[in-house]
């Protein structure tokens, strides 16, 4: 990979965007799965029912920032490119996914340039760094899958605020405040994108420091102390703005996350959540490290919590930590000659973008989450690059030869596009993404729960009963697991012990209240039946499947207004037209039912059972010639 021309690299930047490209190929016939169905199939702000304006009072997922049930995310950037997409190819995830890929090639030619001009590492030393960035499995996650283009399309405003901010060729006052306004638009990619402004600040303080110590020690302001001082302020300024800004966006209230999102946040120990969130820091690095056991969700007894001080994965916590004492140490003993800039800027790239996932500064709603590795996999790169280039000068002079350590990133390059080709594969469908999650982490509740659903949808009755018991097994408060086994249950006995569980765990779960409706209906138990369905409609008022059942267990004018109201909640579904008119016609109110069966047609022309429900009332009210002609125009219809 060694470059024909040192002063020329472009052909380095080329080989680095290729590999880019050609690691995720097989990843661009992928379904819409995991989180892309919600974040984009599903979500008005992505196609196009929502105005621009509601796009940007909203959340990532489309639910307003005032809400009180919003996630809180705000990246309305990265749905606007969404929003582009559907605009130009509609929901074909085909171009969803080259947009990721593209996205991810500039990031590695970006990344590379920083490796060159910035870390100053050798030619082919550098072709390396961006080769295993474009290629690094840990990538997948924010590639392969569509909703990581947040974390992909940060990491680029991130690079493009470093290289604006420290490329030294054009550096002067109107590039640190477009370095700031690259790092404002990675805040509205996905807020680990502002967190570059932090990495500027330390990175321009760590290379003045000459001129900051001679400043003190002559008690004397020289001119780069000075400009040093100019750029900080400004930097500061712009992180009390975005920080202020995005603490404003919250309007009041936090995201609300459960137990089973991150469940050491739950424990009341102090000492448990400081060993497990240590240790969960020291594990996202070893994924870094080594990425070939990867997940796409690492929630609900994934990593079990570390309870004990004898616990033997402390051992590994402590190794972690004492690498990065050490790091540290040997910085600032290079703080005066400043020899060893990569490392700096390496630590700087690793722990800098990873701080807001790390549960120090606040509780985040997952464990791991590896597409939020993308940003500091930089660090891990330019650390572990820049030891082999030492490591090959170290060989060159005591054995004349440095081609082993080449041929060694080689064969690793080789090793990581093998590898995220063979996870591109994982994300390739919903099925296969659940079967590698489990085959990883066979001890997350969520992954049985999942696999459980998707076999149901496929009738496959009994194995799915085994993974929703396996699921309850593993997190015996699983509310949902309890609702979708009692589901399956052929006796009402044991699908009410199963709804009242999930009650019981989740005494908001609307769906286990109407599904026990259900049930007491089943067991002729009216009145309990009554009240479950009416608690259902107490925690959602438009849920039409709860109105249609209490409609059924009333009688007279009770259950005419129930689904008069049902139309008014549903004006554009025809079917719910026809069956408050066929309600209608039942009691004999044929006027009412015509014009409800009108309604429906209004909505739908060609609804086959308007068509011959309206007919059925013409001849009860003596209109035969009508009836006919909508019988013959019911028969003639047919479906395209």
């Amino acid at each position: 990979m060694r470059c024909k021309s040192r002063k020329n690299p472009t052909f380095t930047y080329v080989i680095v965007i290729v590999i880019s490209v050609f690691c995720y190929l097989n990843s661009l016939d992928g379904d819409f799965v995991h989180d892309d169905i919600p974040a984009i199939s599903l979500n008005p702000d992505v196609l196009g029912t929502t105005s621009i304006i509601q796009l940007c009072r909203d959340d990532f997922w489309g639910t307003p920032m005032s809400d009180v049930n919003s996630h809180k995310s705000y990246r309305p950037l990265t749905v606007l490119t969404f929003r582009l997409n559907n605009w130009f190819f509609g929901l074909h995830q085909f171009w969803y996914h080259l947009g990721n890929v593209l996205l991810h090639a500039i990031c590695s030619g970006l990344f590379t340039r920083i490796a060159l001009t910035i870390v100053g590492l050798q030619m082919h030393f550098a072709a390396l760094a961006g080769a295993l960035f474009a290629s690094h499995p840990i990538h997948t996650e924010a590639v392969a899958g569509i909703v990581g283009r947040a974390d992909v399309l940060a990491c680029l405003f991130f690079i493009l605020s470093f290289l604006t901010y420290h490329d030294y060729k054009w550096r002067c006052k109107k590039h640190i405040i477009l370095s700031c306004l690259f790092a404002s638009a990675g805040l509205l990619a996905k807020e680990t994108g502002m967190t570059v402004l932090l990495v500027n600040l330390l990175y321009d303080m760590y290379i003045s420091w000459t001129f900051i110590k001679k400043a003190f020690t002559d008690m004397r302001w020289n001119e780069e102390t000075s400009l040093f001082c100019q750029r900080m302020i400004t930097l500061c300024i712009a992180i009390i703005i975005l920080v202020t800004l995005r603490l404003a966006l919250l309007q009041g209230t936090l995201p609300k996350f459960s137990n089973q999102d991150n469940p050491a946040a739950f424990h009341p120990l102090s000492s448990v959540r400081f060993l497990t969130y240590s240790y969960l820091a020291a594990f996202n690095f070893w994924l870094l490290l080594f990425p070939f056991n990867l997940s796409h969700d690492w929630q609900m007894g994934s990593i079990p919590l570390v309870t004990n001080i004898l616990d033997y994965r402390n051992l590994f916590t402590c190794l972690f930590f004492v690498f990065c004492c050490w790091t540290v140490y040997r910085i600032l003993t290079d703080f005066e000659y400043q020899r060893h800039t990569p490392v700096t800027l390496g630590l700087l790239f690793l722990i800098t973008p990873f701080l807001p996932a790390s549960n120090l500064l606040f509780t985040v709603g997952f464990v791991v989450a590896e597409r939020l590795l993308y940003i500091p996999s930089m660090g891990i790169i330019l650390l572990v690059v820049y030891g082999g280039q030492i490591l090959s000068h170290k060989i060159a002079l005591n054995f004349h030869k440095s081609w082993p350590v080449t041929v060694g990133f080689f064969l690793l390059v080789v090793l990581y596009i093998s590898k995220t080709m063979q996870r591109n594969q994982d994300w390739k469908n919903r099925e296969s993404l659940i079967k590698a999650g489990l085959s990883t982490v066979p001890s997350n509740a969520k992954m049985h729960y999942n696999w459980a659903n998707f076999l149901r949808e496929n009738s496959q009755r009994e194995l799915s009963i085994e993974h929703y018991r396996e699921a309850l097994r593993l997190w015996p408060s699983y509310a949902s697991a309890h609702n979708n086994l009692g589901t399956l249950m052929k006796s009402p006995f044991d699908a009410e012990s199963h709804f009242l569980a999930a009650i019981q765990f989740s005494p908001n779960h609307v769906n286990a209240h109407y599904n026990l409706g259900q049930v007491y209906r089943k067991m002729n138990k009216t009145e309990k039946a009554v009240q479950m369905l009416k608690k259902c409609l107490q925690l959602n008022a438009n849920y039409i499947s709860a109105y249609l059942l209490l409609a059924k267990l009333y009688d007279g004018h009770i259950a005419g207004r129930l689904l008069r109201h049902v139309t008014k909640l549903q004006s554009t579904n025809a079917n719910y037209f026809a069956y408050y008119a066929q309600w209608l016609h039942k009691k004999r109110r044929l006027a009412e039912a015509i014009h409800n069966y009108k309604k429906a047609l209004i909505v739908c022309s060609t609804h086959k059972n308007s068509l011959i429900g309206l007919a059925h009332v013409y001849r009860d009210t003596g209109y035969l010639s009508r009836m006919r002609q909508l019988l013959i125009r019911g028969c003639n219809w047919r479906p395209f």
